[in-house]
């Protein structure tokens, strides 16, 4: 599924924020990326969908060398993807079923097509009721089920997920945990990069933990285990 092979990453202002990462996560897994900040998570799940390129190494996903990748392959990359960001970036102007539905539109899917898998979608995040509204007419929480749903509506096999409850409240949290433990338990690859230590204390999946562009710790059903 995700494959890193010796991967360096140097910005041009000098940072090193991979410094030699060796990973493989396997189709199914379910995987919480934490670490301080600053310390290279962030690089290391925008280098799976090549938001970022490395420096050096090889990263292999889905059968697909990043490296050698042609710019204008990278959207049949993103297209076995679902990324859901922090701060959910659903366009303002769409509803929510437009929302969900533009994934699909852009790779020219059939209306019938989209319409039943839109709904299909709506109806696992909770917000099937909510389909015409718009994003300013929601809460956090559910913004964060448009975007989970926008992510997952073309079937991806990975779902990558940079701090998806940083902004909502704890109980909201929770409630989108169980979307994305849903989602896994159907087959999904779910990697996430989260500062969330009673989530990841609770509810125990694979625990990689990154410092200075390194992999520091690597465990199965660990916990958050570091102070800041």
């Amino acid at each position: 599924m995700i494959e890193m092979t010796n991967v360096y990453k140097k910005y041009p202002n000098g940072i090193v924020a991979a410094n030699g990462i060796d990973v493989a996560i396997k189709q199914g897994e379910f995987v919480y990326v934490v670490g301080p900040s600053g310390a290279g998570k962030s690089t290391f799940i925008k280098m799976m969908y090549r938001e970022e390129r490395s420096t050096s190494g090889t990263i292999v996903v889905n059968g697909m060398n990043l490296a050698t990748l042609k710019n204008k392959n990278v959207p049949y990359l993103r297209r076995q993807i679902g990324v859901v960001f922090q701060d959910f970036k659903l366009l303002p102007r769409l509803n929510v079923y437009e929302n969900v539905a533009f994934a699909l539109e852009v790779i020219e899917e059939s209306p019938k097509i989209i319409r039943k898998k839109v709904m299909d979608v709506l109806e696992l995040v909770g917000l099937k009721n909510k389909a015409r509204m718009f994003p300013t007419e929601l809460s956090g929480g559910e913004q964060q089920r448009v975007s989970i749903a926008r992510s997952i509506v073309n079937t991806p096999k990975l779902v990558i997920a940079d701090e998806p409850t940083g902004n909502l409240d704890p109980e909201t949290s929770w409630e989108i945990m169980n979307i994305f433990e849903e989602i896994n338990s159907r087959g999904t690859t779910i990697v996430m990069a989260t500062h969330n230590r009673e989530i990841v204390n609770t509810i125990r999946h694979r625990v990689i933990v990154v410092e200075g562009g390194l992999i520091t710790r690597d465990e199965y059903g660990g916990d958050y285990g570091y102070e800041g």
